[in-house]
């Protein structure tokens, strides 16, 4: 059998039958199920392949007893995947869950012994509880401040952090959430937990948090599940948090029969407090670990995979972190398929219609829209495509919106098959019987001619009757009873179906999916990377984002900008920095100039280059606006007085309250932290500070250079209002 086949051996006859599918590299993660391994996987290398033949070669040799082995993942649909091939490859009875899962299972088990009663209902969206607690301290919080406001309690939870050690963590790391100050939003975590409290129940995290706390009290509880789980293999290991980590150190005891698996270019989700450091600092925690690196990948042709390469290097070069060590270049093993190719629009309506046209062909000449996507860096750039696709008479699905088993006609459907399911006597064929039962909530033989909704509500039934023929297909005297089941599992394990679409979905969602065309949108500066994104390490994860989105392709890889955003607007946008070093590959279109780069004549001037500034520690050359401003990288400890600085932040959120203006107004934070280290001795020098300005030096100047002499902020805020309303 070919490795890059993919398949599955059927149910091997010896152990070593179960290695001879896998290529070396697999092979050497494999055949060595015992003690500590970390493997580094790059896109399309087979990871999942590597990591079910392992156990699977454990349990087949009889190293492993499956119910010992404790396989966990990221989501119920990586798990679900898990657990199949392994009943494929004879290892059922291995536990793959998600880490959530595997401990809300185990705080279900022993809550009674170590608390008393039963658990605690986990709360299923953290708005609600987030809402109260902000009503409860008079804050105005509109639905897109709770969403964000609950992402952050996500984050310090994850993080470790509590209410009390929340606000140093924040202003380190540069958090502001929804335009909360840190200690505000210390106090808002504090009230959250409250707020549970009261209601008698907890959050995702808690699960975690309490097992974690269990398992550290309780060494009895902690003895019995080191007992039941004696082998450890952690997927998508760079995406782990410090949540996480300590739970599965807690798991794990002091015993090593711990496999790790991960890319370090694939951490995009450092917002949700995940961390590669865990991936990258593992030999050091194990120094007896196995190392492999799974170089060949089967998904793409070489030129993906060379496109791929060339963004690769370039993070490799820029990491500080030591992570382009990690980093695995890709050796591709597919056919030959057609170069990567950049398009510049003019607007972006103008790129909606021009990707919807090309999409229009493609399945004109035979490709199937499910095997399309159209990937993009935020949700808001769906719109424009949805009404392209649907101009052009394209059906579409939009990933990350609601999930495929929640739609309501998909729910209606199982429902009214589940009650026909009794009634089968098997005279009428699966096939035909699905499609009865079917057109009881809409299903029609043709497909309707209007797009949109009707369409998407059609293409969801269409799967349901395609789940059922393809049932068939493997077994022929299957009826409505096995198709039911097989649907429950599905929902259970979110294994969706393939829907006949073309999938519109921001990088972050297209994560561990791929198609064999796929359309990267709004390869421009201030999308990719994205304008927000500030720091070093924030543009290098953008980098990465884009490092994601390109290997999801099988074979055909289109890339596209424009350079305004609207119709008739100026064409101030430039292609993403990123593809700068892609331009061997994507022509010189891809060199990022500076706005007004061309002239009237359409000759291209040369790119006028600044001068680089460095930090003035470490030297390190300075990306970000920030951190020009203060002269620092920031990774490197700020230099001024503390008790300065917190002078300043007092001062600045008192003159905004009184002004009615968020603290950011009066200044931001980096220029604060640059007047509170380069301390301006007079009006001239403060001046001379990066976001002072003339405006700002009149209005606040002598306040400023008061509390750098030492002055009291009480005191020169109550002679400032004096002022005020002596005037």
């Amino acid at each position: 059998m070919s490795v890059a086949s993919g398949r599955l051996p059927a149910m091997a006859a010896t152990p070593d039958d179960i290695l001879t599918a896998l290529d070396p590299e697999q092979r050497a993660v494999a055949e060595r199920p015992l003690g500590p391994m970390c493997v580094l996987a790059g896109a399309g290398t087979g990871k999942t392949r590597a990591i079910t033949h392992r156990i699977a070669y454990g349990v087949r040799s009889g190293v492993y007893v499956p119910q010992r082995v404790l396989a966990v993942t990221f989501t119920a649909r990586a798990a679900g995947e898990m657990r199949t091939r392994l009943r494929d490859l004879g290892a059922a009875g291995v536990q793959a869950r998600t880490f959530h899962a595997a401990a809300l299972r185990q705080l279900h088990y022993f809550w009674p012994r170590a608390i008393g009663g039963a658990a605690p209902e986990v709360m299923p969206h953290k708005a609600g509880a987030v809402a109260e607690a902000g009503a409860r301290l008079h804050l105005q919080l509109d639905r897109p401040a709770i969403r964000d406001l609950a992402a952050e309690v996500e984050w310090a939870k994850v993080s470790l952090l509590t209410p009390e050690t929340y606000a140093a963590a924040a202003r380190h790391a540069r958090r502001d959430p929804a335009g909360l100050d840190a200690t505000a939003m210390a106090r808002l975590l504090q009230t959250y937990e409250e707020v549970k409290g009261e209601r008698g129940v907890i959050d995702f995290e808690d699960v975690l948090l309490i097992m974690a706390g269990i398992l550290d009290e309780h060494p009895a509880v902690a003895r019995e599940v080191r007992g039941q789980y004696r082998h450890f293999v952690v997927d998508e290991y760079q995406d782990v948090n410090a949540l996480q980590q300590r739970l599965l150190d807690l798991w794990v005891g002091d015993r090593q029969d711990v496999c790790v698996v991960g890319d370090a270019a694939q951490t995009i989700y450092s917002f949700t407090g995940a961390s590669p450091a865990h991936l990258l600092g593992f030999s050091a925690r194990y120094p007896d670990a196995a190392v492999v690196k799974l170089v060949r990948n089967y998904r793409s042709t070489p030129q993906v995979v060379g496109l791929a390469n060339v963004l690769l290097r370039a993070q490799g070069q820029a990491s500080r972190t030591g992570a382009g060590r990690a980093l695995v270049q890709l050796q591709a093993q597919g056919e030959d398929g057609p170069p990567p190719r950049l398009t510049a629009y003019d607007d972006d309506q103008a790129e909606a219609r021009g990707v919807a046209a090309e999409i229009r062909r493609r399945i004109d000449a035979g490709t199937p829209p499910a095997e399309i996507a159209v990937l993009f860096r935020t949700n808001s750039q769906s719109e424009a495509l949805e009404s392209a696709l649907a101009d052009v008479d394209v059906p579409y699905l939009v990933r990350g919106g609601e999930r495929f088993f929640s739609r309501r006609e998909v729910r209606d459907a199982i429902l009214l098959l589940r009650g026909q399911a009794r009634a089968d006597d098997g005279s009428v064929p699966l096939g035909q019987l699905t499609r009865d039962v079917l057109g009881g909530v809409g299903w029609s033989a043709k497909p309707p001619a209007s797009g949109g909704a009707t369409r998407e509500r059609w293409e969801s039934l269409q799967a349901l009757v395609a789940l059922a023929d393809d049932l068939v297909a493997a077994q022929p005297q299957a009826r409505l009873p096995e198709l039911v089941a097989d649907l429950t599992e599905r929902a259970s394990a979110q294994h969706v179906p393939t829907v006949q679409g073309v999938t519109l979905a921001s990088f972050h969602s297209a994560k561990g999916l791929e198609w064999d065309v796929v359309h990267l949108v709004g390869c421009s500066d201030g999308l990719l990377p994205i304008s927000m994104a500030e720091g070093w390490e924030a543009i290098e994860e953008e980098r990465r984002l884009l490092y994601v989105g390109l290997t999801r392709a099988r074979r055909e890889l289109a890339l596209s900008w424009a350079a305004s955003r609207n119709v008739g607007g100026r064409a101030t946008r430039r292609p993403s920095r990123f593809l700068d070093d892609a331009a061997s590959v994507l022509g010189d279109g891809a060199r990022s100039v500076p706005r007004g780069g061309t002239g009237t004549t359409g000759r291209q001037r040369k790119p006028s280059v600044a001068k680089p500034a460095h930090c003035r520690t470490c030297g390190t050359e300075l990306s970000t606006a920030a951190e020009r401003k203060t002269g620092r990288c920031a990774q490197c400890p700020p230099t001024y007085d503390e008790a300065t600085f917190e002078a300043l932040r007092s001062w600045r959120k008192a003159t905004a309250a009184a002004s009615g203006v968020p603290a950011y107004v009066v200044f931001t934070d980096a220029t604060l932290t640059a007047i509170a280290e380069q301390q301006p001795a007079d009006v001239a020098a403060l001046a001379r500070v990066s976001g002072v300005g003339a405006r700002k030096l009149g209005l606040y100047g002598e306040s400023v250079l008061a509390i750098l002499g030492g002055a009291d902020v009480d005191e020169i805020l109550s002679a400032a209002k004096g002022s005020a309303e002596g005037g």
